[in-house]
């Protein structure tokens, strides 16, 4: 099963022998809501992972219209946390943590082409902004106060300026914007935050 990690490859290979063994549709069942689960957690961590809740529920869908049978599904599903768990040690193989890598993706997707030198130029600028926002800028109640939230905007602009060429006015501006709404969306201040709660 690769690099998944013992705890993930020890749960699929429990419930494959389990699935081998007749209960089929059970089986399928609690892989879907561990998986479902799984992909919640990842969701909230980093909302960039939108495509892999198209392709579970196109999975899910393509089952329940009998278009697949339950090993097919059973299959896919396991095929699935295997992807989950790869996207899972990500941050890892980016030397990242889990919230600097949500900043890097969204600075990086959709299909940024980016030379080697212009991802590490990224992933400065990534965490560069996290660093400043949490030391200088996340402070107690910073989302109710307009202050605060202007603070919060101009230090994104000023540290996304220092992106490299290939991103165009244009696309600048939408980048400061989607993370603005990720910092908005995922930092309460004073430390916390979702990534405070998730860990």
């Amino acid at each position: 099963m690769g690099n998944l990690g013992t705890e993930a490859e020890n749960f699929i290979a429990a419930m494959a022998a389990k699935f081998e063994e007749g209960r089929k549709r059970i089986q399928a069942q609690r892989l879907r809501t561990a998986v479902t689960a799984k992909l919640s957690k990842l969701l909230l961590l980093n909302r960039t992972r939108a495509d892999y809740q198209k392709m579970l529920e196109r999975m899910i869908d393509e089952y329940n219209a009998g278009s697949i049978n339950v090993e097919q599904f059973f299959k896919s599903l396991v095929e699935f946390a295997q992807d989950l768990s790869t996207e899972e040690q990500r941050a890892i193989a980016e030397e990242l943590s889990e919230e600097e890598l949500a900043i890097f993706d969204l600075l990086t997707k959709p299909d940024m082409k980016l030379t080697k030198k212009e991802k590490l130029s990224v992933k400065k600028v990534a965490l560069d902004l996290l660093q400043v926002l949490k030391r200088e800028k996340l402070v107690l109640d910073w989302r109710k106060r307009q202050q605060s939230r202007a603070a919060v905007r101009l230090a994104i602009e000023e540290r996304l300026d220092q992106l490299p060429e290939s991103y165009s006015r244009q696309i600048y501006e939408q980048k400061c914007e989607v993370i603005y709404e990720h910092i908005y969306e995922s930092y309460y201040g004073e430390g916390e935050s979702i990534y405070a709660l998730a860990g």
